[in-house]
């Protein structure tokens, strides 16, 4: 549970379902990272509701029943934000703030929320603002504020529009617009990464909240701006390592997460250009995380749909210094020993174990291991190099631990 140190944040109850695709455990892992999320956005989850269904209710997600526990607890405490785990539908959302008669969000406006506080950079904004359009105009109906006030609305409007046509075609100019101007931005960063030169580039990436920024930092000598939550990284930053007499470029690229928005994955692939454009990925992983298994294949699905699957990697398994095991009593017989019981020399004996040298552990923040981490990343980009300039062979010797500052 995250603990409450801001009196300032909104009162937030959680809510979701239990279904034959979502277990109880699935459920409770998937509200912990809503929690964080709620957390990051500015929110305190004082309350969680659950309910097992075979499938969501069409006009409010969850029961009657359960509807009016969560609209007595909101009236009660005065909670100021009712947050679902899953999409709701345009009704859905409309049904449910008449009922509870406060602010309601789902997990994808909630990140997008999150993508809009965190960008900084007019690129970023853009592609915040696309994808919040993107989300809003399917759900107008219903809504009384317009986007925009048109001036002078006589002559404005075609024969028998309505005002839910006016505002969905003042959406769609909008769409377009912006995605006019995220494809005038990719241009300029096109040329930007062209007159990079041939220099090997290689790409961090990772789940959400992983310590990707932290270990740039480490290795660049730079400030990226890093934090313990989620999305702390949305604008791509590049900066030039040199390892021993060895350069190259290295990006943070922004985390991914479960249940992505499609909004978001759209209107961020072109950010992921530095990723498509990578010779070398480094997939950071916190090993501390219950769930890590989980983590990877999310961003192993990212990348498929970024076309970069197939690109060199390094599993990175960072924050050795925060893995505990769960320890199992030599005389209880009836707990069965699960992954949560592994010890890290134990998960290095499983399928990481087939990886080889390309499975490394390492705590960035302590700056554990970090040595064996330089020394591979070397011999990986030397190798990329070597192949690209084999008359640069003399200039990068074989590097040596002791090489290592």
């Amino acid at each position: 549970m995250i603990e409450k140190k801001d009196v300032a944040l909104e009162k937030v109850v959680l809510i979701g379902i239990i279904t034959k695709e979502q277990n109880e455990d699935k459920l409770k892992e998937y509200l912990d990272e809503l929690e964080f999320l709620t957390f990051t956005a500015g929110g305190y989850a004082v309350k969680r509701f659950t309910q097992k269904m075979d499938m969501p209710n069409p006009k409010t997600f969850i029961g009657t029943g359960k509807m009016e526990d969560v609209r007595d607890y909101v009236e009660t405490h005065k909670i100021s934000t009712a947050i679902f785990d899953d999409e709701l539908s345009a009704t859905q959302e409309r049904n449910i703030s008449k009922i509870l008669g406060c602010k309601v969000l789902d997990r994808t406006n909630l990140i997008l929320d999150i993508f809009a506080q965190r960008a900084q950079t007019s690129y970023a904004r853009t592609q915040v603002e696309l994808a919040q359009y993107e989300y809003l105009l399917p759900r107008l109906r219903g809504m009384w504020t317009h986007l925009e006030r048109q001036r002078g609305g006589i002559g404005m409007r075609g024969p028998g529009e309505t005002e839910i046509e006016t505002d969905r075609r003042i959406v769609r100019d909008k769409i377009a617009l912006l995605k006019a101007r995220i494809k005038t931005i990719d241009k300029q960063m096109a040329v930007q990464r062209g007159n990079r030169g041939k220099m090997v580039r290689v790409a961090l990436v990772g789940y959400t909240n992983v310590g990707k920024s932290t270990l740039m930092n480490v290795i660049s000598k730079s400030q990226v701006f890093a934090e313990n939550k989620l999305f702390a990284t949305l604008d791509t930053t590049v900066r030039k390592v040199v390892i021993q007499n060895l350069p190259f470029l290295l990006s943070d690229t922004v985390g991914f997460i479960r249940k992505l928005p499609t909004q978001l994955v759209e209107s961020f692939k072109s950010t992921l250009d530095e990723v498509r454009e990578a010779d070398l990925l480094l997939h950071v992983v916190d090993i501390s995380h219950a769930n890590f298994e989980e983590h990877i294949d999310s961003v192993n699905k990212i990348l498929g749909e970024i076309e970069s699957s197939d690109k060199p990697t390094i599993m990175v398994f960072n924050k050795i210094d925060a893995y505990e095991a769960e320890t199992l009593e030599e005389d209880d017989l009836e707990t069965e020993k699960t992954k949560k019981h592994y010890t890290l020399e134990e998960w290095k004996s499983t399928w990481m174990h087939k990886i080889g040298n390309n499975a490394l552990f390492i705590s960035a923040i302590n700056k554990s291991n970090i040595e064996d981490f330089k020394k591979r990343v070397y011999d990986e980009v030397r190798e990329i190099h070597v192949t690209r300039f084999p008359y640069n062979h003399f200039l990068y010797p074989d590097y040596t631990y002791e090489d290592i500052e």
